[in-house]
């Protein structure tokens, strides 16, 4: 995959991620970080636990799903770390 590719995945998913997790966001940046790390956490947990040697092929709804769950993970761990900033 391109490194565009992986930016606009990352973008979805991470955009994705963060209304599935709730919460504000990490901003466009972090969202686009967070979700192309959660690429990879989502492709090394799919061939790590189901044997899928190239989990993320493409942009496909495959890869999205993998993605998606690798960066709801990847914000949990985030946000757990980071905590949450108290404004006022």
């Amino acid at each position: 995959m391109g490194l565009l590719t992986w930016i606009i995945l990352g973008l979805i998913v991470g955009w994705l991620a963060s209304v599935v997790v709730k919460g504000h966001g990490s901003g466009v940046l972090g969202d686009i970080i967070l979700g192309i790390i959660g690429a990879l956490v989502g492709g090394f947990l799919a061939a790590a636990i189901f044997r899928i040697p190239d989990a993320i092929n493409g942009f496909n709804l495959g890869s999205l799903l993998i993605a998606l769950i690798g960066a709801v993970i990847v914000l949990l761990i985030f946000r757990a770390l980071v905590g949450r900033r108290i404004v006022g």
